[in-house]
């Protein structure tokens, strides 16, 4: 008869999966600790552990949607205070980009002006015939090979 070697696969499973646990609790805390976005995604790639794997963990998923909570944007965004553009910045690059419009419009009004100036003149030649589809065409010699 064989002997029953069964017990030395269960410890080995159990120490790979508690050295599997313990990987992915590592990755949630240097994710936490670094600032990043808190995703099974992310701690899934960080830890080399799959993602259906986190979630059917209770502990894990409990504590990824816990800190995914926290670390989620407020209304005002995500970027610190000294960041934010101040009311007054913002005011003034609406003025500069409403500027801009305006000069964009005005220009664009003299081209739609010059275009309509050249298209009349164009089809007041073609009416009177002074005016070509195709210019004359000139005998020209040819050249012979270099």
């Amino acid at each position: 008869m064989r002997a029953d070697n069964s017990q030395h696969i269960v410890a080995a499973a159990r120490r790979r999966s508690e050295a599997t646990h313990r990987r992915a609790t590592s990755a949630l805390r240097r994710l936490d600790d670094a600032g990043h976005a808190i995703t099974f995604d992310a701690v899934a790639r960080a830890a080399n552990v799959s993602r259906s794997w986190l979630y059917n963990q209770s502990d894990l998923r409990a504590e990824i949607e816990r800190l995914r909570q926290r670390h989620r944007p407020t209304a005002s965004g995500s970027l610190p205070d000294r960041q934010r553009a101040s009311e007054a910045s913002l005011l003034r690059r609406l003025e500069v980009a409403d500027a801009r419009i305006r000069r964009l419009e005005a220009d664009n009004k003299q081209l739609r002006a010059a275009l309509a100036q050249a298209l009349g003149e164009n089809r007041a030649a073609q009416i009177q015939g002074s005016v070509r589809d195709t210019p004359k065409r000139r005998n020209s010699a040819l050249i012979g090979p270099c």
